[in-house]
């Protein structure tokens, strides 16, 4: 296999990897073809008002000030007096749109909505806005649309502002929450004289839903501790009195109304969300007017956390849920059918209703989880072998008639309590049931990729050593080759052969089809395999031991890495102490001492708390000045003043990549301080920073081929982009890190000296244009490996050395604030992987 196409292979071999983890891990729970199921009975409610405080944490709301008065006194009467209260436990990603899906369809998001940026759904899905009569929204351009796109019929209304108000950097995003509550009394006011609007709303189950994003834009702008988060707050507190007044008013006080304020997500003390920190997945809940409990006084409840006491509501029951919960909860109060595909449990300690109602609705909520469970198990049945298929044993179909018989036979003898009890039980199974089919060949495709990455890490390995060391004798062509070919094809038919019957996904086929070319090419190498085995055997136990125990302690730094960044840190002190232990400071003493020192200010980096944690403009300022500092430098040392490879174009490019990053360290001061001063994103800044990001790519094209001067132009480029993409001290990471690249450079020509695998280049006159010959590349030695190492702990260094990548909350959206303020999905995403990338 040539070079070219084994570099193509790999990329395929790649790209089927990656894809495999959606397809495996993160496929769409949904399922389709269920029958609605409703409550017969009156339901309490005729209509319902959902409030939903974007960004809202729940301990934001309940707990009280240094004055020890509530944030939101009229929400704080509420559930002191008037109604339920709880936390909503909401799920990772914890956006916007999968919180609200969450609410209002009573599932949770499937992750493939982030391909369009939490706006629409890949699958369509039903919502407790499409089985009511009337649904009328007022709030945000990225949320309302969705549920109205996926509603039956023209009965979902929305009212939003332009996308243009969703300003990070406006003078008071509380403005966006007034909005919506003038609206609204506006639309009431306009009913008046409209008598086809005022008999809409005059109808049974009717949906009027508040979406409030200001809260979480001013937690995003100013962090949730600060001011302007906090007075919104006592706005949207304010606002909700005033809208639950009219409304009752407007109904002239019938007791038809229920209540509902909640929130889609929290938000950490940085001001992010996506992530699974408590304080992004607790949300308050409160819940009153028609059909609600009324305050539960209680003498001790006992939660894991403190929060109680802290907010002063131990002598009130607290009811939490799931966020999922909700959907059914509103579906019970006004009577319309449960959402097909709401996993959520009735939460009943809500419900102020007989205890025949609570019964009903308890068993309606298990068929209709049930119903999804038998579509689940039939979509799974049908496309796998009679003989292979594992049912789901807890609910097989005389198990679910069993449930359903019982259940409705406690309800005839009035035994409540116990149908209640039994209907909890069969939802639980239910549930297990659709996690099982939806999981149900998760092991099978799992265990294709596993083979397809062995084999394939297999081959990589043999075709390196075969090509690269002399540990192998020469190989003739292997004489069984067309015998192993036909074997390994009629295995490829044979799987093929059994996805085909069980009619398969196409996706399947490659996934299971891979591993069939992947092993072929690795047995072919079965010669170059007893050679390196003959090789290995002949060592001394003692090196190959000593050899295995260094791989599995740095391969165990690099895993522990992924789940604690210090791990990073006594990595780069290991790599320090390197040059001693090899004795290659002998040689080498300056490099050496620059070495250990660039390496222990690595070192510290990881130690730090998460970039976004504590903006410190000022170190990016001081950044910038630095790279101005070096850059001088690098023009006045001796080594560049006398260069002759220089020229004026090459100094041209070079001033005006200094005058770049000079713009952009200007541009991160003035832009902070014009959001400071809540005057928004200067134009000019933004023209700068957009201007800085398309020559930053095209400037290093221009500088000089040599290999000192061309990876500093790229240093500098990268700099002046990433310069407006910081917040804090990670504006000083690429530097370090950077500088400890050129060193390791340096080191490692003294150690292939030291070696005397070769003989010590000229780097400086080391030219990228000259045509590389690869005859004359040398052959592999054991210290290679460890550079290879070496290489790969710096590339994850360089991804979690200043914030895990892992995780959505990582990053500040403060970082794109010199590029646009304006709220963007997908542009803010963007800069923030081309930050990562950099």
């Amino acid at each position: 296999m040539g070079i070219p196409v084994f570099i193509l292979a790999g990329l395929l071999v790649h790209c089927v990897f990656l894809v495999s983890i959606f397809e495996i891990y993160f496929s769409s729970p949904l399922v389709h073809g269920m029958t609605p199921q409703q409550t017969l009975l009156l339901p309490p409610a005729k209509r319902l008002v959902l409030f939903v405080a974007d960004g809202l944490r729940a301990d934001s709301l309940y707990e009280l000030n240094s004055n020890n008065m509530p944030q939101a006194p009229y929400l704080r009467g509420i559930l002191e007096n008037n109604g339920s209260w709880g936390i909503s436990h909401t799920r990772v990603p914890t956006e916007s749109r999968p919180g609200h899906v969450a609410l209002i369809a009573g599932f949770y998001e499937d992750v493939s909505a982030v391909a369009k940026g939490w706006k629409e759904n890949p699958v369509e899905f039903d919502s407790v806005f499409n089985e009511s009569k009337y649904t009328w929204s007022w709030g945000s351009p990225d949320i309302l649309p969705m549920f109205a796109k996926g509603a039956t019929g023209d009965h979902v209304y929305t009212f939003c502002y332009t996308a243009e108000s969703e300003d990070f950097g406006a003078q008071d995003a509380a403005e966006l929450d007034m909005w919506v509550f003038d609206h609204v009394k506006s639309f009431f006011n306009s009913s008046r004289s409209n008598q086809t609007l005022f008999s809409a709303l005059n109808e049974d189950k009717v949906i009027l839903f508040l979406h409030l994003l200001g809260i979480d834009t001013n937690g995003h702008a100013h962090r949730p501790n600060s001011r302007e988060y906090k007075e919104n707050i006592k706005k949207v507190d304010e606002g909700v009195k005033e809208i639950a007044l009219m409304i009752d008013n407007f109904y002239g006080n019938d007791g038809k109304t229920a209540f509902i304020l909640t929130s889609d997500h929290g938000m950490t003390d940085w001001g992010t969300h996506g992530a699974g920190h408590p304080s992004e997945t607790l949300t308050p809940l409160i819940v009153w007017g028609a059909g609600v409990n009324y305050p539960q006084k209680v003498t001790s409840q006992f939660f894991e956390d403190n929060f109680l006491q802290e907010w002063k509501l131990e002598n009130l029951k607290r009811l939490d849920v799931n966020q999922a919960d909700i959907a059914p909860l509103m579906a019970s109060l006004i009577g319309v059918p449960f959402p097909l595909n709401s996993v959520g449990t009735l939460p009943l300690e809500y419900l102020n209703n007989s205890a025949h109602f609570k019964a009903e609705s308890m068993f309606t909520n298990a068929v209709q989880i049930l119903e999804q469970f038998k579509v689940k198990m039939s979509h799974k049945k049908e496309t796998t072998l009679s003989f292979l298929f594992t049912p789901f044993k807890p609910l097989s179909d005389s198990e679910q008639i069993n449930f359903l018989k019982k259940a409705r036979l406690y309800i005839q003898q009035q035994k409540y309590d116990e149908a209640v009890s039994l209907c909890k039980t069969l939802i639980n199974l239910a549930l297990e049931g659709l996690s099982y089919y939806h999981t149900y060949d998760r092991l099978f495709l799992g265990l294709s990729i596993a083979v397809s990455f062995v084999g394939w890490t297999a081959y990589v390995i043999l075709v390196i050593i075969k090509t690269y060391t002399n540990l192998t004798k020469t190989i003739q062509a292997n004489k069984e080759s067309t015998v192993l070919f036909y074997s390994f094809a009629f295995v490829g038919m044979i799987i093929a052969f059994f996805l085909l019957i069980q009619t398969s996904p196409w996706t399947y086929y490659i996934y299971c089809l891979l591993p069939v070319p992947v092993w072929y090419a690795v047995v072919r190498e079965l010669p170059v395999i007893q050679d390196l085995a003959a090789n290995l055997l002949s060592l001394h136990i003692s090196q190959t031991v000593g050899f295995l125990l260094v791989c599995t302690l740095g391969i165990e730094i690099l895993v522990f890495s992924f789940f604690y960044r210090s791990a990073l840190t006594i990595g780069l002190l290991l790599f320090a102490g390197w040059p001693v232990i090899t004795q290659l400071w002998v040689q080498a003493k300056t490099t050496t001492l620059i070495w250990i020192l660039l390496c222990v200010l690595l070192a510290v980096f990881p130690l730090m708390p998460v970039v976004g944690r504590e903006p410190n403009i000022p170190l990016v300022i001081a950044a910038g000045l630095l790279t101005l500092l070096i850059s001088c430098f690098s023009l006045a040392s001796p080594c560049n003043s006398k260069n002759k490879y220089r020229n004026n174009e090459d100094l041209k490019v070079h001033f005006y990549q200094m005058l770049s990053v000079t713009l952009s360290t200007y541009v991160v001061s003035s832009t902070h301080d014009s959001l400071k001063n809540k005057q928004g994103l200067p134009i000019l800044n933004q023209i700068i920073s957009w201007m800085t990001l398309v020559s930053s790519s095209v400037l290093p094209l221009l500088s000089p081929t040599f290999l000192f001067q061309r990876l500093f132009s790229i240093l500098l480029s990268l700099m002046s982009t990433y310069l407006l993409l910081s917040t804090g001290y990670e504006a000083l990471f690429p530097l370090v890190l950077s500088g400890l690249m050129f060193v390791w450079i340096s080191m490692e020509q003294e150690a292939l000296q030291h070696y005397g695998l070769s003989l010590k280049p000229k780097l400086a006159v080391f030219n990228f244009t000259c045509a590389t010959d690869i005859t004359q590349f040398r052959q592999l030695h054991l210290d290679d490996v460890r550079r290879a190492f070496f290489f790969v702990f710096f590339i994850v260094t360089a991804f979690f050395g200043t914030g895990n990548i892992a995780s959505v909350n990582s990053f500040d959206p403060a970082s794109v604030y010199c590029f646009l303020t304006v709220f963007s999905p997908f542009m803010m995403g963007g800069l923030l992987l081309l930050k990562l990338v950099f």
